[in-house]
């Protein structure tokens, strides 16, 4: 374990004084998050990685800082599922489970000084669902997470403008901590940054709304296009934001304008990955194309592209299809394996899901393709939110934006689509819908 006394301080930006979190109707200070952090540091094993559960965002940074502090790799699961976490404890059987009640009872102790990690020191792992359904592990440097951290903070302080030098920002977000997308933006920019944190993970129109009003001027909200697109519906009123981040999925530019216009705010859509962290952002409704951060390369290549940044370990082969412009951003075409055959023609299933979301009627959609039949055909499927709609009017309309070799047989009209914490639907999901729907 790395020799506490021989490493710096955790670089935190604000005053020890000053308001670091507001959680549960309490305001933390910096200097009492450092000893919250210090004494749970102080009560974790020497060997093995911390299993990082908390709901609560402010006793995650807490935990957080206190493995970093004592030298230990946080692990972040892809869910919560009991099953997702017992597979991270097989696969990591020295680690530690930490949760939001171990974090409350941590205080107590006489703190030490909470110190930074090496460089190369790998901070945390984060695990994605991968192509076999085993979790697929991506560790992260701490100098790769304070590298990004940089560029992100950069961006969201040009979006506020005026001010935002000066004065501390204050981030809600509707993600879980425990993903890269809320990892970067709603941990570290608080942890490295000097950005204030809402302890709350707000899902309903009336609780972001809330939470917000709880935290001063000005407003940082961190979502997805999922959320934000329940947001703007929800006929609920919001305090000013300054800025909406999205993340994990394209935003349309009109749902990003009725975000601008709903929450008075400047909407920053960011592109990353787990394995890449955010590489590049764009103003969605003023432009279609990203803009790669300083330091980062992108070299397409087939079957999609390579990301080379000064602080990545290593290359980084991204399945997204993109086309470098002139003015060298980027346009993303698609994914691999993204893009369908059907009877010598080709389409993208993102792009069949956007024209099929934006139907007259359809509040939700995704269009995906299932293995091939016996025969080896594969077809296109597709889930639909479309109340008083039935799945033949559906098809009727969307007959008329695709070729008909692309009209999702089957296509179902479901509730409510089954998405994730960050607004993805797994493919196990889709397929338990279609069985469901064909058992009926």
């Amino acid at each position: 374990m790395p020799n506490l006394a021989q490493r710096q301080a955790l670089p935190l930006i604000l005053d020890s004084g000053a308001a670091f979190a507001r959680s549960e109707g309490a305001v933390f200070s910096a200097s009492a998050f450092l000893e919250s952090a210090a004494s749970l540091a102080d009560r974790l094993t020497p060997a093995g990685e911390i299993l990082n559960l908390c709901e609560n965002r402010y006793r995650f940074v807490v935990a957080f800082a206190a493995a970093l502090s004592r030298g230990k790799t946080t692990l972040l699961p892809s869910s919560h599922a009991p099953t997702a976490v017992a597979e991270l404890v097989a696969a990591y059987p020295g680690c530690s489970v930490m949760d939001d009640a171990g974090v409350v009872s941590a205080g107590g102790q006489q703190p030490q000084e909470v110190a930074e990690p090496p460089e190369d020191f790998i901070a945390a792992i984060g695990h994605t669902s991968g192509s076999t359904g085993r979790p697929a592990a991506h560790a992260k440097s701490w100098r790769g997470l304070c590298a990004t951290t940089a560029l992100n903070a950069a961006t969201i302080r040009a979006a506020i403008g005026g001010s935002a030098p000066t004065q501390q920002s204050w981030i809600v977000a509707t993600v879980p901590p425990q993903h890269m997308y809320g990892l970067e933006i709603s941990v570290l920019l608080p942890l490295l940054a000097g950005f204030g944190i809402h302890g709350g993970r707000p899902l309903l129109p009336a609780d972001v709304a809330a939470a917000l009003d709880e935290i001063p001027a000005p407003r940082v909200l961190v979502s997805t296009p999922v959320h934000l697109r329940s947001l703007v519906e929800s006929g609920v009123d919001f305090p000013d934001v300054a800025v909406v981040v999205s993340a994990t999925a394209p935003l349309q530019r009109e749902l990003a304008r009725r975000v601008e216009q709903r929450l008075r705010a400047v909407l920053v859509e960011m592109f990353g990955s787990t394995e890449t962290c955010v590489i590049a952002t764009r103003r969605t409704v003023q432009d279609d194309g990203w803009r790669a951060y300083p330091g980062i390369l992108l070299e397409p290549v087939e079957g999609g592209t390579i990301v080379r940044a000064p602080w990545l370990a290593r290359d980084q082969l991204l399945q997204d299809i993109i086309e470098v412009r002139a003015d060298r951003s980027f346009t993303v075409v698609g994914r691999h394996g993204d893009l369908v055959e059907v009877a010598g023609k080709r389409a993208s299933l993102t792009d069949l899901t956007r024209r099929l979301i934006s139907l007259p009627g359809v509040e939700d959609a995704i269009v995906f393709q299932p293995a091939a039949k016996s025969s080896g055909v594969r077809r296109c499927a597709a889930l639909v939110v479309a109340p008083g709609l039935s799945a033949r009017e559906v098809l009727q309309r969307f007959r008329l934006e695709v070729d008909a070799a692309f009209l999702p047989r089957p296509l179902v009209v479901v509730p409510a689509l089954p998405r994730n914490e960050v607004g993805k639907v797994p493919m196990e999901r889709m397929l338990a819908l279609l069985r469901s729907a064909r058992s009926d």
